[in-house]
C-alpha cells in the first residue's frame, strides 16, 4: 500500500515537472512569435514610409521635368504678333496765303478745307505735309527773292484743325525771312506740339528724324531739300538751316543711322523743276539711292503740280504731290493714303482734290477717275484702280 502510494506520488512530480515544461514551452513559443510578428509589422511600416518617399521623390521629379519642357517649349513658341496696319495719310505744300487767312477768318476751318478731306487728315495714325513758310512776325525779308512767305504765329491752330502731327520745313521758303524767322518756327511749332523735320538750330536737329511708335512698329521721319536759293542756307554753312541734299552723302548716312532703330523710314524731299509733271533724272537717282540706304518710302514737293510714282525694290517713290493749300486755285492735287502692313509692305491711295477760291476740297467721282488716268500716264509702271489704289504693275 505505502509502495503503490509512493509510486502514485513520484508519477504525479514527474506529470507536474512535465506540465511545468511544456507551459514554459508554449509561453516561450507565444512570445517568440509576438516578437516576429512585432518585427515583421515594423518592416513592413519601414517598406511603405520608403516607398511613399520614393513616390513623393518621384512626382517632384516629374513635376520637374515637366516645368522644364514647358519652359522649353514656351521658349520656342514665337510671341504673339501684335502688330495692326498702320495709315498715314501725305499731302504736299501747304501755304497759309492771305486768301486762305481770310476765309479762316470769315468760315473758320471749314472755310479752308472740306469736311470730308479734314475727316481723312483726322482719322489716320500720322498726317505729314510740307510747311511752305515761317511761322513768325519778326525778320528780315530776302532780298532778290520773287516770292517771300510769312505766317503769324496764332494761325499755327489752323494746322492743329487739320490735324497735322508733322511738317518738314526742309524748302525753299523756310529761311525767306531769316535765321529769327526760322527760330520762331521751331518754337511756335513745339508749342503747338507739331513735330518738324530736314531744318533746325544745329546740324544734328536738322538731320534727326522724327520717330514715333504706331501699330507695334517704330516709324521715323526725315526732310531735306534739294532747293534752297542760296547756299548759306544749308545747315553746313550756317545755324540755324536746313539739310540739304544736292549730294546724297548726308541724308543717307541720316537714313542709314535712323534705320538702325526704325523699323520704317520715310524720307519726305523738296526737288525737281516748278510747273513740270515729269521727274528730273536726277530725282529718280536720288530716289533709288535714298531706298538703298534703307529708306522704305520717298515722298516728293516743290514742283506745285503732280508728278508721278514708281516702285524701286518693291518700295515707292511719289515724285510729287503738288500744292495742297495755297492761293485761291489748285487745278488738282491729291492726299495720298499709305498703308503699312505688319509685314511692312506699302499699300497706296489717291484721294484726288482740288481747290476754288482758296478752298481745297474732295473732286467729284468723274473728274476723280480722269485724275486716275493721268497719273496713270506719267508714272513709272503703275496703275490706278477705279477706287484710286495704286498697284505696282512690276511685281
Amino acid at each position: 500500500m505505502k509502495r503503490n502510494t509512493k509510486v502514485l506520488v513520484i508519477s504525479l512530480v514527474i506529470l507536474l515537472v512535465i506540465g511545468v515544461a511544456l507551459l514554459w514551452w508554449v509561453i516561450a513559443g507565444i512570445q517568440e512569435n509576438g516578437d516576429k510578428k512585432t518585427t515583421k509589422a515594423q518592416l513592413e511600416e519601414t517598406f511603405k514610409e520608403q516607398n511613399d518617399a520614393k513616390e513623393q521623390n518621384d512626382a517632384k521629379e516629374q513635376d520637374i521635368e515637366k516645368q522644364e519642357i514647358t519652359e522649353e517649349d514656351a521658349e520656342q513658341i514665337p510671341e504673339e504678333d501684335t502688330q495692326e496696319p498702320v495709315t498715314i495719310v501725305f499731302s504736299g505744300d501747304i501755304l497759309l496765303s492771305s486768301y486762305v487767312l481770310n476765309n479762316y477768318e470769315n468760315s473758320g476751318i471749314s472755310g479752308v478745307i472740306s469736311e470730308e478731306l479734314q475727316m481723312e487728315m483726322q482719322n489716320v495714325d500720322l498726317t505729314m505735309v510740307n510747311e511752305e513758310f515761317p511761322f513768325s512776325t519778326r525778320g528780315t525779308q530776302a532780298a532778290d527773292k520773287q516770292f517771300t512767305f510769312r505766317v503769324d504765329p496764332s494761325y499755327v491752330k489752323i494746322l492743329q484743325e487739320m490735324g497735322i502731327d508733322v511738317v518738314t520745313l526742309a524748302n525753299n521758303h523756310a529761311l525767306d525771312y531769316g535765321k529769327e524767322a526760322l527760330s520762331d518756327t521751331f518754337q511756335t511749332l513745339d508749342s503747338a506740339e507739331i513735330a518738324y523735320v530736314g531744318a533746325g538750330e544745329s546740324k544734328e536737329r536738322a538731320a534727326q528724324p522724327y520717330v514715333t511708335e504706331m501699330g507695334g512698329k517704330t516709324f521715323g521721319f526725315l526732310a531735306a531739300s534739294r532747293v534752297i536759293p542760296e547756299v548759306s542756307w544749308n545747315i553746313d554753312n550756317q545755324q540755324p538751316g536746313m539739310l540739304c541734299t544736292y549730294d546724297s552723302t548726308e541724308l543717307c548716312e541720316a537714313i542709314r543711322k535712323a534705320k538702325e532703330s526704325c523699323d520704317y523710314v520715310v524720307v519726305y524731299v523738296h526737288w525737281g523743276i516748278e510747273r513740270e509733271n515729269t521727274p528730273q533724272d536726277y530725282q529718280r537717282q536720288l530716289g533709288q539711292a535714298y531706298i538703298d540706304a534703307g529708306a522704305d518710302m520717298v515722298i516728293g514737293s516743290h514742283p506745285h503740280v503732280l508728278q508721278g510714282i514708281e516702285y524701286y525694290n518693291g518700295k515707292p517713290i511719289v515724285y510729287s504731290l503738288g500744292n495742297y493749300i495755297f492761293n485761291q486755285d489748285i487745278g488738282s492735287t491729291v492726299l495720298l493714303k499709305a498703308t503699312v502692313t505688319p509685314e511692312n509692305e506699302t499699300n497706296l491711295q489717291l484721294i484726288p482734290a482740288y481747290a476754288s477760291g482758296a478752298k481745297t476740297q474732295k473732286m467729284d467721282t468723274a473728274s476723280s477717275a480722269e485724275l486716275y488716268q493721268f497719273m496713270e500716264g506719267i508714272s513709272f509702271g503703275v496703275s490706278v484702280t477705279d477706287e484710286g489704289v495704286v498697284m505696282n504693275q512690276q511685281q
